[in-house]
């Protein structure tokens, strides 16, 4: 049970590197699909900031909420902003980001390939010339990679706009000081930190939607599976990936 098990996730991993290593050569060889990439950037990009919007915005709103509480025991009620800045560019803007990508974007990118390897429109792409991974996969993961950091600034930029609002209306902080504190708060490294996780996110997340999308089996029923499979793989992967990166950052820069 246990070997089979170990079989099993083996060979994943392998077709997932398979694809990975067949995404970097349709990256830099011909033929490229631009109208697909323009095509997916509107898909996760703009179809995702709604939620991502609504997610940055609740989640400075609290952040300020719980910690000014917790300030105030301390005399502190003015840090509130230093709090919210730091937290939400250099963890929960990215992290927050990205899982929600990973419940609208994994999901629907494992449903639409699984549903075209099950009805064998897959095969009829093969039959017409054309490279499944180059049309279908290559223009998805490009926009990912580059749409999820855009969609984490949006985040990170709402996000202390609603920590200003419960600090300013509810915390009776002055605005000004509210925004000097979150300035003060921001280093040149927590800002790259922030920036740089979304492109490993981002690229993770779609990847993994691909792969498992692609990897479909069982008619509709595995389609099904698919798409929880996918979501779960690409959110657990997203925590993995953030400690990891978080983890090489600080040795790197501090």
């Amino acid at each position: 049970m246990i070997e089979q098990w170990l079989k099993n996730a083996f060979l994943e991993l392998q077709e997932y590197l398979r694809l990975c290593l067949a995404f970097a050569r349709g990256v830099v060889t011909r033929p490229f699909y631009h109208r697909d990439v323009i095509e997916q950037f509107d898909a996760i990009g703009v179809g995702s900031l709604t939620v991502v919007l609504l997610t940055g915005m609740f989640t400075g709103m609290v952040l300020a909420l719980q910690s000014g509480v917790t300030l105030d025991q301390f005399g502190a009620r003015s840090m509130v902003g230093r709090l919210v800045s730091a937290s939400m560019v250099k963890e929960l803007g990215p992290v927050l980001t990205a899982l929600m990508v990973a419940g609208r974007v994994a999901s629907g990118i494992a449903a639409e390939l699984g549903s075209m390897v099950v009805t064998d429109q897959i095969n009829a792409l093969r039959a017409l010339g054309t490279d499944p991974v180059r049309k279908l996969v290559v223009p998805r993961i490009l926009a990912g990679i580059l749409m999820v950091p855009v969609l984490t600034v949006v985040a990170d930029s709402i996000g202390m706009l609603g920590g200003a609002i419960i600090t300013v209306w509810q915390l009776r902080v002055a605005r000004s000081v509210y925004w000097n504190s979150v300035v003060e708060a921001l280093y040149i490294e927590d800002v790259w930190m922030g920036i740089i996780k979304p492109f490993f996110l981002g690229f993770v997340i779609v990847s993994i939607g691909c792969h498992v999308g692609l990897r479909t089996r069982g008619g509709t029923q595995g389609v099904g599976r698919a798409t929880t499979n996918a979501v779960v793989a690409a959110s657990v992967a997203v925590l993995a990936v953030d400690f990891f990166l978080t983890k090489l950052m600080f040795v790197m820069w501090y």
